[in-house]
């Protein structure tokens, strides 16, 4: 089993900052995918960024693009989402999620979720 922990949500304005933390124990290896999913209210969870087990290879919805940046620091078991240029529509809890061997894209690959972060965007 492999626990996540994210944290690092908050209230901002628009156009300002927020930086998530995702913390893995348990049963984590650098063959692990990480990343991040959000759930607005009353629309379905979707696909924000992730990364390889290396940390190499990222991936990034093309709404969060030139804005969010993730990273990964593998002896600490740990990932970073720095946001920026926060936007209203970015209004989500975020869900850090790990996957063995693959990056999670989609709901279908994740294995692992953390409990979830408020991010709230104010216009």
């Amino acid at each position: 089993q492999v626990r996540l922990v994210d944290t690092g949500g908050g209230m901002v304005q628009a156009g300002g900052s927020l930086r998530l933390s995702c913390a893995a124990s348990g049963r984590t290896s650098s063959n692990y995918g990480m990343g991040w999913f959000r759930q607005a209210p009353g629309k379905e969870r979707e696909f924000v960024v992730g990364i390889s087990g290396s940390g190499s290879d990222t991936r990034y919805a093309d709404s969060v693009k030139g804005r969010f940046t993730i990273s990964r620091v593998i002896a600490r078991n740990a990932v970073f989402l720095q946001m920026d240029s926060l936007k209203a529509e970015d209004t989500a809890v975020y869900y850090c999620v790990a996957s063995p061997q693959v990056i999670p894209t989609d709901v279908s690959y994740v294995t692992y979720w953390g409990q979830g972060t408020q991010v709230t965007v104010s216009s």
